[in-house]
């Protein structure tokens, strides 16, 4: 208990729940609060739409995260003084975009909105690097559900409070409002100590570039540790793909579904990241692995249930719970994985690479969740979804293989 107590007192999980707020803020803003503003202002809903293409930074960001591995600033050192700049140039774009109509100059809000896509992109790469750099292996879980636990603040603040704040105040001075909310990630970026590296930055940009990959195929079973990452979540991403069609199947109503999906959701998740983080602080992370993926596969049986059953409020609550407490969990203990996975010479790009992998998770495991419901129905569905965890725990059986040649991270 006391390992517990000290690790969620540390400065380390403060400025890590800093830095988390800091990654969280800016997406809102090229997401649902812009659409909010654009909507206000008379944009149609087809340019809104196209919008949405404005977050490809996110997906693709593994693409430049060599060139933060391999140049450090001259200030605050190579992981601070990227967080800075990045968190900079966040503070002025989305100023920026307070200067102009949506309506009236709508190029100069997409410009400006994908500058900010980029900046947080970037510094999500830094970010997500300080964290594994920083963190003992220990602190890992925690720190991963501290940094879900600031995300997902900032997620409410650009999700819930700035809708509300857009009815007492102009658009614009709202986002004047949210460019000043990034100060939190600069002070947490100045209260931050710089890692302390033990090896020299690869000395050319084209070794920054392949050094990396050439890093991670060195390893025993890499191949099926990439595997692991697409799998481990997968049976989460099923559950939740088609959750909304679902529900209103059942004949839920649209309030009693964003009020349970959001509200106990959300609160489930932080919830579920953050126990997970603590036990894991005594379980570590083979048996974490294990055991809260075999959960997080078994949660699935809650949507199962509901799919038999039918309408019942109460039902559909505990599956919500669940699904997202036990996500939470398996949450937690992979982005522990994930840093686990990085060698410190190169955790910009070693994160931002399977960091992307689990993207793709995402995008190709929900593209054809309609497709199969259409054609097995919900239940056989989610039987579906329960059992594509196995996959992931088989793999996990070579879990010591993997960490024969374990990357010197800290």
């Amino acid at each position: 208990m006391s390992s517990i107590v000290h690790a969620f007192t540390s400065r380390r999980m403060f400025i890590i729940l800093l830095l988390g707020f800091s990654s969280g803020l800016p997406l809102g803003l090229t997401g649902a609060a812009l659409q909010a503003w654009m909507y206000k202002e008379g944009v149609n809903l087809g340019t809104i739409g196209i919008f949405a293409v404005v977050g490809t930074p996110y997906a693709i960001k593994f693409l430049w995260a060599p060139l933060m591995d391999h140049y450090a600033p001259q200030f605050l050192g190579r992981r601070r003084g990227w967080m800075v700049i990045t968190q900079l140039l966040l503070i002025l774009s989305i100023y920026g975009m307070s200067l102009f109509n949506p309506a009236t100059e709508t190029w100069a809000i997409a410009a400006l909105a994908v500058a900010v896509a980029f900046f947080s992109a970037s510094q999500d790469i830094v970010v997500d690097a300080y964290r594994t750099d920083i963190l003992r292996p220990e602190e890992r879980g925690l720190g991963a559900g501290v940094s879900i636990l600031g995300y997902r603040m900032a997620m409410l603040v650009t999700g819930s409070v700035a809708l509300i704040l857009a009815d007492q105040f102009p658009w614009p001075v709202v986002y004047q409002m949210m460019a000043a909310g990034m100060l939190i990630g600069v002070l947490g970026t100045l209260l931050a100590p710089e890692p302390a590296f033990k090896e020299k930055v690869q000395q050319t940009l084209v070794e920054a570039f392949y050094l990396p990959l050439v890093e991670f195929f060195k390893r025993p079973g890499i191949v099926e540790v990439f595997l692991f990452i697409l799998l481990y979540k997968l049976d989460a991403v099923l559950t939740l793909a088609l959750m909304t069609p679902f529900f209103l199947s059942l004949g839920f109503s649209q309030t009693e579904i964003g009020v349970v999906a959001k509200g106990f959701g959300l609160v489930a998740t932080i919830v579920g990241a953050l126990t997970g983080g603590a036990i894991m602080v005594k379980l570590g992370l083979k048996r974490s692995l294990w055991t809260f993926g075999i959960l997080q596969g078994l949660a699935g049986g809650s949507f199962l249930a509901l799919a038999i059953y039918g309408h019942n409020y109460w039902l559909m609550a505990t599956a919500i719970t669940m699904e997202n407490f036990f996500g939470g969990l398996g949450t937690a203990a992979y982005t522990a994985f994930l840093m686990a996975m990085c060698n410190q010479r190169f955790s910009a790009t070693q994160y931002a690479v399977l960091s992307s992998l689990m993207a793709l998770t995402r995008m190709a495991g929900a593209a054809p969740a309609g497709y199969l419901v259409e054609a097995v129905g919900y239940q056989i569905y989610y039987v579906i979804a329960i059992l594509v965890s196995v996959p992931a725990l088989l793999l996990l059986l070579r879990y010591d293989v993997w960490m024969s040649r374990r990357p010197d991270t800290n």
